[in-house]
């Protein structure tokens, strides 16, 4: 048995102990030091939720949105707006194997959530689409979707109200705001241009029903563009190709050394009866996140359901993957060749429209796929941009600002053209690799449109050691 009187010391050499003093090597002063340096904390970049991720690339049009696209200095005036656009919300691609296909209905209903004002006489528009002028390609395609159970890739209601929001916010901050087209606008303002998925043209049409209601079909020519990532006549690219392939190769490196996927893919494909090599290549990711887009019961077997906890899996390793990708630098240089001719045709058209030249359109709209938007983002510079959610918009602004004080007569009308980059409403100007925030000037929010034009005529191509698209194309590997 211990006494009490033993146990004081011991007490007292704990106290000691617990009241803060210097790490034991610092002896750098025998002197009282009392001034309190704050820790240095070392933390990691927050980790993303995965499922929280899937929810926000579904896009549920289910809260008021506002964006920063036509805000501007009170004098400067907006020349050009080119908006390229992701088709919203669609039926999945594919279907899980051994399962129920998502019950989804594609009919349009205005009375059924989610809807929106403008959608009954959108879907009565769409009935005059005869009286338009439609590239031979687009023509044949439905302009609604129009299936009690969805078809494979069919847009959903929910795609067409997200673009019919979309349409309406450009027109309050373009037509409202800066009359950006004026009554009596004609087909040489505006420019529409899609892929030929039913899903594009009609994500296109209803963006533009919300910009301009009623908008008269004998002014619209709607354009086909064959590739999804419009490079129209300048597609041919070797080494875009090579770098795609590259890539393609780091991403199936990382996919196989994840042994919790690998787990994951195979009780999956357990439940539903099939091979894992088959359910991996139904892309289950595809029709799961439509479940929960959807609030739908995740797919259900004899042998058990699927669950969220399976998708947060799979969307966990979609998220490493691509900061993986964005060290590793192998798809940048896919996205520099990829969007440059895209990107290139969208400078030349601001400068025609600043000159006043016929092919410089006020307004052009592009409807497009993820495999579109991803490319030109990572190219812009906008590498940690979040993938494109359905009913994405990248928003490329032109801008004249008024003659300055000091500005000589013979000085550049280029010198007053300012452009502004928008992702998803945010304004990503000086993100981007040829407006960089350090250049940025105080009382000028926007970026010199000759940054722009230098960056896609030349300097995008310096990570590539080519002076030009052609060389970087056709150079052959070392």
């Amino acid at each position: 048995m211990v006494s009490s009187s033993s146990i004081s010391p011991v007490l007292l050499l704990l106290v000691v102990h617990i009241i803060p003093v210097s790490p034991v090597g610092d002896e750098r002063s025998p002197g009282k030091n009392r001034k309190r340096v704050p820790p240095v904390l070392h933390t990691e970049p927050p980790v993303l939720d995965p499922i929280k991720e899937a929810y926000a690339y579904c896009n549920i049009p289910n809260r008021t949105e506002r964006g920063w696209e036509g805000h501007s200095p009170a004098d400067y005036e907006l020349l050009s707006v080119q908006v390229m656009i992701r088709h919203g919300d669609r039926y999945p691609l594919y279907a899980i194997p051994k399962t129920k296909r998502p019950a989804v209905d594609c009919m349009l209903v205005p009375y059924r959530s989610p809807s929106h004002p403008l959608l009954a006489t959108f879907i009565n528009h769409m009935s005059w689409g005869g009286r338009g002028r439609w590239d031979p390609t687009l023509s044949a395609l439905p302009r609604l979707p129009s299936h009690s159970m969805c078809e494979m890739g069919e847009l959903t209601q929910t795609g067409i109200v997200q673009h019919l929001r979309n349409g309406q916010l450009l027109r309050d901050a373009y037509m409202k705001r800066h009359r950006l087209l004026r009554p009596g606008w004609t087909a040489r303002q505006l420019y529409v241009e899609s892929t030929g998925k039913s899903r594009t043209l009609q994500s296109g049409l209803a963006l533009l029903y919300g910009l301009l209601p009623d908008f008269d079909w004998a002014e619209v020519l709607v354009q086909h563009q064959a590739s999804t990532l419009f490079c129209g006549a300048h597609c041919d690219c070797p080494a875009r190709n090579r770098y795609l392939e590259e890539e393609q190769r780091r991403q199936y490196r990382l996919r196989v050394a994840d042994t919790e996927l690998d787990r994951t893919y195979a009780d999956m494909a357990r439940m539903v009866g099939v091979a894992p090599r088959q359910l991996r290549a139904a892309n289950p990711v595809d029709s799961l996140t439509c479940h929960l887009c959807h609030g739908l019961s995740f797919p259900c077997t004899a042998q058990g359901c699927l669950s969220p906890r399976q998708l947060a899996i799979i969307k966990r390793q979609q998220l490493e993957d691509e900061e993986d990708r964005r060290r590793q630098g192998l798809y940048h240089r896919y996205a520099l060749l990829a969007a440059h001719p895209f990107l290139n045709r969208t400078a030349g058209c601001m400068l025609r429209a600043a000159e006043g030249r016929d092919g410089g359109e006020a307004l052009a709209v592009f409807s497009a796929h993820d495999v579109t938007l991803v490319p030109l983002l990572s190219a812009l510079g906008l590498a940690k941009a979040r993938f494109p959610r359905f009913a994405a918009r990248l928003v490329f602004e032109l801008w004249r600002i008024p003659p300055q004080p000091r500005q000589e007569d013979g000085s550049s009308e280029r010198q007053r053209l300012f452009v502004r980059i928008l992702y998803d409403g945010e304004d990503v100007t000086f993100q981007t690799a040829f407006c960089q925030s350090r250049e940025r000037h105080p009382g000028q929010p926007l970026c010199p449109f000759d940054n722009f034009l230098s960056f896609v005529r030349r300097d995008m191509f310096r990570t590539l050691n080519a002076t030009s698209y052609q060389e970087a194309c056709h150079r052959r590997p070392v």
